[in-house]
Formats: structure tokens, sequence, C-alpha cells
């Protein structure tokens, strides 16, 4: 008859309480934001209270630090879910598992990369617009609760989206940690980097502008299709006319001029951003510096507004 192997209980658990003072510490993340290694200082900052629980040797809590100190750069609230699978890591490393220096790093990079890309859309260009144009509506009409509902709400937002991510990245930590040789990590940095890139691409006609200044074509247009700024009234109903015109379809000058463009925008519109996007991830991809890639753009930008292209 096969012996019955029964799994030992760990040695090391981090409750919920330690987990509540890493979530809380989190909020610190970028408060040492260097442009070397970026956000690694409120990264180590932040585990501190796990480190502490999980290894009581002073020299096993050094090579944690010194191994959490490495670059780190993320949106500050998607670092609660790759903070939640770290902790896991970590866990299970204090307990014995075969996790090296390279495994929790890998994770780190794996998902902090893809999930940059989520946090700017989701809450700088969505949430928080849209509770403050509710809050700036009601401070306008005199309400004191308007800074109040921005303040209380965006908190318990914040709040409440660290903690939960980041518990559920604890919970699918641990099962990365039972799958490191198998396909769980990579299909969860997958799926990241899936979402990350649509989100990113999604924003490109929004984040990258390219406009061609030389100019196709100029026409005369005939007398009616453009609004007569001397046949107008003086003051406000002249404003008031002029607008109603231009909504009615009336061009705002005499002479009608298409620039380069205007014709690629009717083509395919942000095409010129979508192929510099592209370009520069090529460049990168062949090992082309970013600091070079960032210079070459100023170059080329400057030289072609001198030309007259741009």
């Amino acid at each position: 008859m096969a012996d019955s192997i029964e799994k030992t209980p760990n040695k090391y658990v981090l409750t919920k309480s330690d987990r509540i003072k890493v979530c809380w510490r989190s909020t610190f993340l970028q408060g040492s934001w260097n442009y070397e290694r970026m956000q690694n200082g409120g990264w180590a900052y932040s585990l501190v209270p796990a480190i502490k629980k999980l290894y009581p040797a002073k020299e096993d809590r050094i090579k944690a630090l010194k191994r959490h100190m490495e670059f780190f750069n993320t949106h500050p609230y998607l670092a609660s879910p790759v903070i939640g699978v770290t902790l896991a890591l970590e866990e299970e490393r204090a307990n014995g598992a075969p996790i090296d220096d390279v495994a929790i790093q890998g994770v780190k990079i794996g998902m902090m990369g893809p999930l940059a890309g989520v946090g700017d859309p989701v809450f700088w260009f969505t949430a928080r617009p849209i509770l403050g144009g509710l809050a700036a509506s009601l401070a306008l009409a005199g309400n004191i609760m308007g800074p109040i509902i921005f303040f209380v709400v965006w908190n318990l937002m914040r709040v409440a989206f660290m903690w939960y991510t980041q518990e559920f990245g604890y919970k699918a930590g641990s099962r990365i940690a039972d799958d490191m040789s198998g396909t769980l990590l990579q299909d969860v940095t997958k799926g990241a980097s899936i979402l990350g890139m649509f989100i990113l691409g999604s924003l490109i006609n929004r984040w990258v502008t390219v406009k061609f200044t030389p100019i196709v074509s100029k026409i005369t247009q005939q007398k009616g299709a453009y609004i007569d700024w001397n046949s107008l009234p003086k003051g406000s109903a002249g404003i008031k006319e002029a607008l109603t015109q231009q909504a009615g379809g009336m061009a705002l000058d005499k002479v009608k001029v298409t620039t380069l463009q205007s014709n690629l925008d009717q083509l395919i519109p942000g095409l010129a951003a979508l192929l510099l996007t592209l370009l520069c991830m090529w460049l990168l991809k062949k090992k082309v510096s970013p600091i070079i890639v960032i210079l070459g753009l100023f170059v080329v930008g400057i030289v072609f507004h001198i030309w007259g292209l741009m």
C-alpha cells in the first residue's frame, strides 16, 4: 500500500494584518522615485513588513531588500497585483520552495510592463475626469460637497482597488509558486501583455502627434461660401452671427488652404503617428538605446520644422 504524504503547514505565513501593512505602504510607491531604478525604493519600502515577518535572520532580510532594490516601474495603482504575486512567492521561498531571485524578478518584470499601460487610461483618462467633472459642477454651483465628494470617493476607489487587486495577486501568486515549471506564469504575463498592448494601441492617436505642414493647394472660394467679416455687426452680435454662419458650413477664410496633413487625415487618420510608433518599436527591438531614439526624434523634428515640412 502506498504511503500517504501530508503537506506540512508553512512555518511562515503572511496574515491579513501583514498584507494590509504592505498595501498601506504601497501608497508611497513613488515617494523616492529616481531616474536610475525609478520606483525601486518605494517598492522595497512597501515589502518591509512582509520581509520582517518571513525572514527572521538579518542576513536574509538584507538579501531580500537587495533583491527588491532592482529596477521597477509601473502605474502606482497597478503595482498592487504585482505586489500580491511577489508576496506569495516570497512566502513560498521563506518556507523552503525552490524559488530563486531570477524567478521573482522575472515575475515582476513580466507583469509591470503590460500593466503600466492599463492604469493611465483607466484612472487618469476615465475615472478621474468623470469624478472631477461631477465634483467641479457641484463646486461651481457653490456646493461645498464638490471637493469633499472628489476627495472621499477617489480615495475610497483607489484604496479598494489597490487592496483587492493585491489580494487577487497574492492568491494567484500561490498557484504560480506551485506551477513554476508550468505555464500559469506565461498565461498570466501573456494576458496582461495583450491587455496592455491593446490599451496602448488605442491611445497612439491621442499621445503621438505628427503634423505635416506643406500646402497642397489654395483655392479662392466664391462669395457666400465663406464668412464676410467686414459685413458682420460689431460686438457680441457679430460674434454670434459668425458662429451661426460657421455652424451652417461656411468657411472662415476666403482662400481654402489644403495641407498634406489634411489629406492624410482624410485617407487614414493617425497614420503618421502609427508609423512613427512602429518605427520606434522596431528601433528598440534592434537594441537601439532609448536615449538615441529620443534625441533622434528631437533632431528630426527640428530639422523638418526648419525645412517647413512639419
